[in-house]
């Protein structure tokens, strides 16, 4: 008898761990997705104001830009997944210097890589200083989302998401209906994102008693952000290469259809925020349900493109742009998969395997090599090399993720329960730094 009672105990927090993530689903859930929709409104609303606002090439330097701050923010992409993972296990710890060092590489390599950048990809040259207050300030408030999404203070990180989206993004929206055109617009949202960090903070803020929970290492954020960074150079470097291959009026063309890869890129990010703490305290469930949650709206955003493919464009671009619907689902699919492929991704980081984004650093090196080869100058052609590399880089995560490693599992009979989400937009208790049965530090993702 005294062998079964432990495995009873275990089942039974092992049920209530599976049940914490269908109630994760109630207040939480709701909350999430509805800041995800206006955090994916904004920045869908950018492109879609810009290509009514701005000529053709004034059009692709302002998404090349906004291209280019997705890119050199992962490093807040990565330290908002490191902080959340080690909050989940062990609790809060300090981590204010290790983002404010983040910060200064991010902004710093805008600024020395201004000559490149402006040579390259014939940006103003004003534009890299914009663009590194704006990634900055991104990085620093990635450190408070973190914290929210670690704890599950679910409510709170969607008013976090919201407010950061309206910085990110609301200053670039009213440079563009003032007129300012890309740089003007630019200069104005660097401004109003650089008073958001702040705000982050204080809504964050959690008191208690000092945090004995072991400090996070920057070796743990540098191979988040290397995952991260992998995700985003793989889903954004069509649009790169669109700059350099195509007329002023095709990468033009191409920038308004990558406005439905990201939709549908991000239209299904609540799976993977809610899932996140969960899968790094070994809840494998989490991840079927973020995939299936993930799969299906994609196979309905495909589904969709492909009866209103003209609408999609004539939406996101204007009746210019009409014509292109016909590549509609093609870009929904490159979104959808990515999709797919960044869920695999977080629970490969989760569970603290090694080269966890090898299969995206390929699928990034097979693109760039492809369209080098074959210099494809037209939209379909290139189209066609993004989805390619799409289905190829989703299929090798996925065959990656059948064995994935394993974190050390935390004790189910200690580990937080889910619970529905209060004031304060909790969905479960902190963890307790100071039990010594917390597991102890999962491997450097890599």
């Amino acid at each position: 008898m005294s062998l079964r009672r432990p495995v009873r105990r275990e089942t039974t927090a092992q049920t209530e761990l599976t049940r914490g993530w269908s109630t994760g689903l109630g207040a939480a859930g709701v909350s999430v997705t509805v800041a995800g929709v206006l955090v994916n409104g904004l920045a869908y609303l950018v492109p879609v104001l810009a290509a009514r606002r701005l000529d053709p090439a004034d059009l692709s330097a302002l998404a090349t830009a906004l291209g280019l701050v997705a890119i050199v923010g992962v490093p807040g992409l990565g330290l908002q997944l490191a902080v959340a993972v080690h909050r989940a296990r062990h609790g809060p710890s300090d981590t204010r210097r290790l983002t404010a060092v983040t910060a200064a590489v991010c902004a710093g390599a805008l600024v020395a890589a201004t000559p490149l950048l402006v040579a390259a990809l014939d940006l103003p040259v004003e534009m890299p200083a914009l663009l590194a207050v704006t990634t900055a300030a991104i990085v620093l408030s990635s450190r408070s989302l973190g914290e929210l999404q670690g704890g599950q203070r679910f409510v709170r990180l969607a008013v976090g998401m919201t407010l950061l989206a309206a910085g990110r993004y609301g200053g670039v929206i009213a440079g563009l209906l003032l007129g300012a055109g890309p740089t003007g617009a630019l200069a104005v949202g660097a401004l109003t994102v650089a008073l958001v960090p702040a705000v982050l903070a204080r809504l964050a803020r959690e008191p208690g008693r000092p945090s004995t929970a072991p400090r996070l290492s920057a070796a743990q954020v540098v191979a988040g952000c290397g995952a991260t960074l992998a995700m985003l150079v793989v889903s954004y470097a069509d649009l790169l290469l669109a700059r350099q291959l195509l007329s002023p009026s095709d990468s033009g063309a191409y920038s308004v259809g990558t406005v439905l890869s990201k939709g549908a890129l991000w239209a299904p990010q609540v799976a993977a925020v809610l899932a996140l703490p969960r899968l790094a305290r070994g809840d494998r469930r989490s991840r079927t349900v973020a995939l299936a949650v993930t799969g299906g709206c994609g196979v309905v955003l495909v589904l969709a493109s492909t009866l209103a493919g003209g609408l999609a464009f004539r939406l996101a671009g204007g009746p210019d742009y009409d014509h292109l619907g016909r590549y509609a689902p093609l870009f929904a699919a490159v979104g959808a998969l990515y999709a797919v492929t960044f869920v695999l991704l977080n629970d490969r980081l989760a569970a603290g395997a090694r080269w966890a984004a090898a299969p995206l650093w390929v699928g990034v090196v097979g693109l760039v090599a492809g369209t080098a080869v074959l210099r494809p100058h037209t939209v379909s052609g290139l189209l066609l090399a993004a989805l390619g590399t799409a289905i190829v880089t989703t299929a090798m995560m996925a065959v990656a993720a059948r064995h994935p490693a394993r974190a050390p599992a935390a004790d189910p009979i200690n580990s937080p329960r889910a619970s529905p989400s209060g004031g304060g937009g909790r969905s479960s208790p902190p963890d307790r730094a100071d039990d010594p049965r917390q597991p102890g530090p999962a491997a450097p993702p890599g």
